[in-house]
């Protein structure tokens, strides 16, 4: 392979905050910072919340359907984590979260959702490895998420919504506080 494709890829990333270049010397991954956590998670509360809600408004057969899906990603997530296959459980994580957007039918919030999608993994990604059990958890709270959607009760499905990222939040490491003040 040529350097310039590679050397581009490093000047996206670098771009996007996600990595540090040293000429003549390499490249360092930033780590995830707490201002980046509290930025994603925010944003991620926000859309989060408000695709819930548009996908309760739409009535029974919207969350039935819905439900079918974000099913099919949580069965994902547990066949990837019995085979410690984490790549494919990261796209399932990511997946499930997407399916609550795109059924608000919002495609330009659907579209910024997917553009933290390398920031989320990075998250998940260190919050799995300080917990041993976050796989598990994630899995719990997503499930928690998919019930309360299929039984198109909003107020549970956004207070599972809050468990899940403040629990994403705390497994990182940080203070929940420090996220939502």
């Amino acid at each position: 392979m040529s350097r310039t494709p590679v050397r581009e890829a490093f000047l996206r990333l670098e771009g996007e905050g996600l990595l540090r270049l040293y000429p003549q010397r390499g490249a360092l991954v930033v780590p995830v910072s707490p201002d980046e956590v509290r930025a994603v998670i925010e944003a991620r509360l926000v859309l989060e919340r408000f695709a819930a809600t548009k996908l309760v408004g739409r009535g029974p057969a919207a969350c039935a359907a819905a439900f079918e899906r974000l099913s099919g990603e949580l069965e994902r997530q547990r066949t990837a984590a019995a085979a410690t296959e984490w790549r494919d459980f990261l796209d399932a994580d990511r997946a499930f979260h997407a399916v609550t957007l795109e059924e608000s039918r919002n495609v330009i919030l659907s579209g910024f959702y997917s553009s933290l999608r390398d920031r989320q993994m990075r998250m998940i990604g260190e919050s799995a490895l300080r917990d041993p059990n976050r796989v598990t958890t994630i899995m719990d709270e997503h499930r928690g998420i998919a019930e309360a959607l299929r039984d198109g009760d909003l107020q549970r499905a956004l207070q599972a919504v809050q468990t899940h990222l403040a629990s994403t939040v705390r497994a990182i490491g940080l203070a929940v506080d420090t996220v939502w003040t």
